[in-house]
């Protein structure tokens, strides 16, 4: 059976992320694999690139980037449950954090592993995602101060991902004066975490509020993209780091209208057309179980995604010179969703591609792990 396939170009990754840490001295950036759930030669190419440490949400991923052997911290995003402390700090050497009783568990788990969590307390400075209130910052690291096996690694903030508040010097300062007032409290220095890809604007700009020294990047890393506006974050930046593949099953002239009375779809809403005539119509083995079609952007620009059911992605191909044949595969540039989508769906098949010597070793001896 045709499948679809993503192309994960591992050179380009390390070449973006080579170049967004050159590009920002002073700043830890601490790479993100979740939309590649945690997929290890991701992780390795990010710290071929220069991350300091690599970051996920799930324990399954970060049980991944441990059997992977990553060689540098890594941390646990979204904050745990408290059954989930153990594991927790068996596979996170750092997690952002929020509740006090997850932090007292995480605290007792160090304690009967013989060892120290560190934390990441977040602050939510108006996206309205994680994060306690800035005005019950101290009466909350006072909770913490006391605890033994639980140190502060410092404070965050996580902006854009839910409400799409964007960073600012005004909530990023508020952050880092909420630092300077935890660091006394602690007697040295913390880490000020100011956010996600959505903070690269204002960092590359010579903006971001000076205490500022960590950033958790993924997007603008493996998609070259600024988050805020989806468009390119920087001219040097690679766009192409992942492609969608997907093979043609059917081609044919089709008229643009359906025939017949209206209804619903397949996925509840009533689809609107618009009368082309009859157009050439190529159907792709990759539906929405894989990836949002509206996250597909053709390479040819005379294809044209019209839309998708669960298994199948219909094409306008009519301005092709030569219309593709069964068996053809049609090249797409992933948005964030699609990739997401599509790194998550069993059905599409992932091929990791690489200019680097040390990436292809890397690769050909995980084929050889897998083989025996």
């Amino acid at each position: 059976m045709p499948r679809a396939r993503l192309v994960v170009n591992l050179s380009r990754i390390e070449q973006n992320a080579r170049i967004l840490v050159r590009r920002l001295p002073g700043v830890n950036i601490v790479g993100v694999t979740k939309v590649t759930c945690g997929d290890g030669r991701v992780a390795a190419a990010m710290v071929e690139g220069g991350v300091k440490a690599l970051a996920d949400s799930r324990h399954a991923n970060l049980g991944g980037l441990r059997e992977a052997g990553v060689d540098v911290p890594v941390w646990l995003l979204r904050g745990p449950r408290p059954d989930e402390a153990a594991e927790t700090v068996r596979l996170a050497d750092v997690s952002l954090n929020s509740e006090l009783a997850t932090i007292a568990a995480l605290d007792a788990a160090a304690a009967r592993l013989g060892g120290v969590h560190r934390v990441v307390v977040m602050v939510d400075l108006g996206d309205l995602r994680e994060g306690i209130l800035p005005e019950e910052v101290i009466p909350f690291l006072d909770a913490v101060l006391p605890l033994r096996h639980v140190w502060l690694e410092g404070l965050g903030t996580n902006l854009s991902c839910y409400g799409g508040v964007a960073p600012s010097p005004e909530n990023l300062g508020e952050l880092v004066e909420l630092a300077k007032a935890a660091a006394e409290m602690f007697g040295r220095s913390l880490t000020v975490s100011g956010g996600n890809s959505s903070t690269l604007e204002l960092a590359l700009g010579g903006n971001m509020p000076e205490g500022i020294d960590n950033l958790r990047v993924g997007e603008s890393i493996l998609l070259g993209m600024n988050t805020l506006t989806r468009e390119p974050l920087m001219p040097e930046l690679d766009l192409d780091a992942f492609i969608i593949s997907a093979p043609v099953i059917e081609c044919k002239m089709k008229p643009s209208l359906p025939i017949g009375d209206v209804a619903q779809d397949a996925f509840g809403h009533k689809p609107a057309f618009v009368d082309r005539g009859i157009r050439m119509r190529a159907l792709c083995a990759l539906g929405r179980q894989d990836a949002p079609p509206q996250g597909l952007t053709p390479h040819d620009n005379r294809v044209e995604v019209l839309g998708a059911s669960s298994d199948h992605l219909v094409l306008d191909v009519d301005d092709l010179d030569t219309p593709p044949e069964p068996g053809d595969s049609i090249d797409f540039r992933p948005n964030y969703a699609a990739l997401l989508q599509a790194y998550t769906s069993p059905y599409v098949e992932k091929m990791h591609v690489s200019d680097s010597p040390a990436m292809v070793r890397s690769m050909v001896g995980a084929r050889r792990e897998v083989a025996t």
